[in-house]
């Protein structure tokens, strides 16, 4: 995956295939903006979750600014997720990407069929620019990388505890690993927080990454930070916060 879709990556609990039907996630739609800084460079993240009739849309866009926004010049990172709930928690329909800043320039559009339980759809990159074919089988529940995030929140609020986690990337599926790293008083653009710290990482990864939840904006991160061997390597702070009253 490109490093800068780490921070879309939240993970998310699998136990048997899914029920579309019953569960309620109790998320709140929203839009959010989070302040990204990596090394000497610097970003934005926008992050918005809408209600529909058949369950919720969420769309997450990264901008580079300043002088990687003078460098990247009109590149974002555009990714969207179609999920509904489920008896066993989110279940992913339709995940969409696409990357203008990494090297790659992956874009990726991918439709879980639950019923047939297959993935299946394509992806292409700057390097082999003709699509390549997704069609793999489902006997898991698994989830793209934007709506692994709202089952995590969805599992905390429930005060569901996981160790494990799958994540279906386009060309693998990746197990993670989850662990609670205490709790924490923040202070961000948007408020001070009350937050707990959930870390994930890939089994034989050195890269971790730790997100400081809030209970108080409905277990939404608003802190993310990467460590690769203990270092620090990029921290996202969140800058608003706006629940959809409607």
């Amino acid at each position: 995956m490109p490093k800068y879709l780490f921070f879309l990556v939240f993970l998310v609990a699998t136990s048997g295939l899914p029920e579309i039907a019953g569960a309620e996630s109790g998320l709140i739609p929203h839009r959010a903006e989070y302040r990204v800084k990596i090394s000497v460079l610097s970003g934005r993240l926008n992050t918005e979750l809408r209600q529909t009739k058949n369950g919720y849309i969420a769309t997450h866009l990264i901008e580079p600014t300043g002088i990687a926004g003078a460098i990247a010049g009109s590149g974002a990172i555009l990714a969207e997720s179609e999920f509904q709930d489920g008896d066993d928690g989110i279940v992913p329909l339709r995940y969409k990407g696409n990357d203008e800043l990494s090297s790659d320039r992956l874009r990726v559009d991918i439709a879980f069929d639950w019923d047939a339980l297959r993935a299946s759809g394509e992806f292409q990159t700057k390097d082999d620019p003709a699509p390549v074919a997704v069609d793999s089988p489902l006997d898991q529940l698994v989830h793209d990388p934007v709506s692994i995030q709202y089952e995590l929140m969805t599992d905390l609020a429930n005060g569901e505890s996981t160790t494990e986690y799958v994540l279906f990337e386009h060309d693998r599926v990746r197990t993670v690993e989850i662990s609670r790293v205490g709790t924490r008083r923040i202070k961000t653009g948007a408020g001070t927080f009350d937050t707990i710290g959930i870390r994930h990482q890939a089994q034989n990864s050195s890269r971790a990454t730790t997100l400081w939840i809030a209970m108080d904006l409905g277990y939404l991160p608003v802190m993310i930070e990467r460590h690769r061997k203990g270092k620090l390597q990029m921290r996202a702070e969140l800058q608003t916060y706006e629940p959809d009253s409607t």
